[in-house]
């Protein structure tokens, strides 16, 4: 919660300093390449490999051999990565005119997206490694350093960005510039933040790198198909920019800040919750408990409908007030507003879908078979390019976030079905009436949504202090009218929660 806040506030800078265009516009696709490559191998592949093989080894080798396979690990990709960011550096610039070919057209355009590129590539490097230490603090069962260890990337974005920002141009660079080196000290800063933890959960770096090491070939061997699963989702990225950047200017922009927002209930419900499953799930496949992985997938998934179906109603019926609220400012107008709302009402339709396969993949991990993962994938790109193609000439920018809505819930359907007839099924009637519970409670907040939004629209359009104070008035009444109306109807997983808070308190 704490890293996806200052992440919005990061976003909220960004919109009164740049607004949506030129300038933003090229740092978005500037991160854009970067940012995939983290997807792959930190946040995706290299992170739920890892953990499957580290769980492995801290629960039936010696400490020796798991910091062995630690420090391998470490080097190899501190290695293969810095190699890596070095040639993708020199080939920046036709990246770029592959990415976001419509940017030539635009003087200097390009140019700026080549230069900030190249300042934010590193930072691939600091945020890998800074997973697979994540990694080793989750299987220890420490989740709060890592998870705060985020926070301080945007911090460093934020306060070394801004400071950059407003120096460079006395120097004669762009202010973005300061924003693309402020990326770096961030993922510098996410990284240095976890090692006092590291080492005090008893990690010893051994500095005799074993390249040959059969825990490294492992790693390795899973992740090289999980890293395939894993393309597509980034072909279908590479497409959207393609596509966006094809439409008027802005729209790169319109498109990055509406993702950005349903990043925030992405991030805390989707990835806090597929962070602590997976430890358990490899823990369970370890000792092959398929029992134990029914049930962690059952209520996972119960959780992720809890949280994200009133998140998709919320986004959706206060979609201009919430944008309106957090962006219209400086750079930002109110045509901006107008059409990142409309963005983001279409994203939200697939928040739901989106989060749960966040859960649903590292299951696969953890079972170490990723070939589902893959052809789920590859039907989303097939979905986001039919979508897109159809709806684009009338749709402009709004047909590709209504197409990664469609094909990540096309991607949900899939992996839901295999992997009940690979784990031989799991409690569906249970899912079921947990579903048609958070349903009913969506709808009645949904209607007290729709009529607050009404009633309050004059405080909504006042001063930034008024819409504020009465959009955070009406979301809270209604995430408390949602929440009451679940555990009057008994939901198994809240009602055991509020149980358990209520004992420690009782204690």
């Amino acid at each position: 919660m704490c890293s996806r806040v200052l992440g919005l506030i990061r976003e909220q800078i960004f919109a009164g300093m740049f607004g949506a265009g030129f300038a933003y516009d090229a740092f978005v696709v500037a991160f854009r390449i970067p940012n995939l490559l983290r997807d792959l191998f930190a946040e995706g592949a290299l992170s739920a490999a890892f953990i499957t093989v580290f769980t492995d080894y801290d629960t039936n080798k010696s400490k020796q051999e798991t910091w062995q396979l630690a420090s391998n690990v470490l080097v190899f990709f501190a290695i293969l990565l810095s190699l890596l960011t070095l040639c993708t550096m020199f080939f920046a610039d036709p990246l770029v005119s592959i990415l976001a070919p419509d940017f030539a057209a635009i003087e200097g355009k390009k140019e700026l997206t080549v230069l900030l590129t190249r300042i934010m590539l590193p930072f691939l490097i600091f945020i890998s490694l800074s997973a697979v230490v994540m990694g080793i603090l989750n299987a220890r069962k420490n989740f709060f350093i890592p998870a705060i260890a985020s926070a301080f990337f945007n911090m460093g974005s934020i306060i070394g960005g801004v400071s950059l920002a407003f120096l460079l141009p006395h120097f004669g660079y762009p202010a973005i510039a300061g924003m693309a080196i402020g990326t770096l000290i961030g993922g510098v800063l996410q990284l240095s933040m976890q090692l006092p933890a590291l080492f005090k959960c008893g990690f010893t770096f051994i500095p005799r790198p074993q390249l040959n090491d059969a825990g490294l070939k492992r790693v390795i061997t899973l992740m090289i198909p999980a890293v395939i699963g894993l393309s597509p989702t980034q072909i279908n990225i590479f497409i959207n920019t393609n596509f966006a950047s094809t439409c008027s200017e802005g729209s790169v922009s319109w498109l990055n800040y509406a993702f950005r927002l349903v990043q925030l209930p992405i991030g805390v419900f989707g990835v806090a919750l597929s962070i602590a499953a997976m430890p358990i799930l490899a823990k369970h496949a370890a000792s092959k408990n398929i029992k134990g992985i029914k049930e962690t997938v059952v209520s996972t998934l119960t959780m992720v409908f809890a949280l994200t179906i009133p998140a998709s109603i919320g986004l959706i019926l206060l979609a201009e007030p919430i944008i309106h609220t957090i962006f219209e400012r400086g750079a930002f107008t109110a045509v901006d507003t107008l059409a990142t709302a409309n963005t983001l009402t279409l994203y939200a339709i697939g928040l739901f879908a989106y989060s749960a396969n966040k859960t649903l993949v590292p299951v696969y991990y953890a079972l170490e078979d990723t070939k589902y993962p893959l052809y789920g994938a590859f039907i989303a790109v097939g979905a986001n390019l039919l979508i897109i193609n159809y709806f684009i000439d009338s749709l402009q920018h709004l047909a590709i976030a209504l197409s990664t809505s469609c094909s990540m819930i096309i991607n949900f359907l899939f992996l839901t079905t295999v992997l009940y007839f690979k784990i031989n099924g799991y409690p569906t009637m249970f899912l079921l009436k947990s579903l048609l519970k958070i349903c009913l409670a969506g709808s009645l907040m949904a209607v007290f949504l729709y009529w607050s939004k009404i009633f309050f629209s004059g405080s909504l359009q006042g001063n930034i202090w008024q819409a504020i104070t009465t959009l955070l008035l009406i979301i809270a009444s209604a995430a408390g009218l949602y929440g009451l109306t679940l555990y009057l109807l008994k939901l198994h997983e809240l009602t055991t929660i509020t149980s358990k808070i209520y004992a420690r308190f009782k204690r």
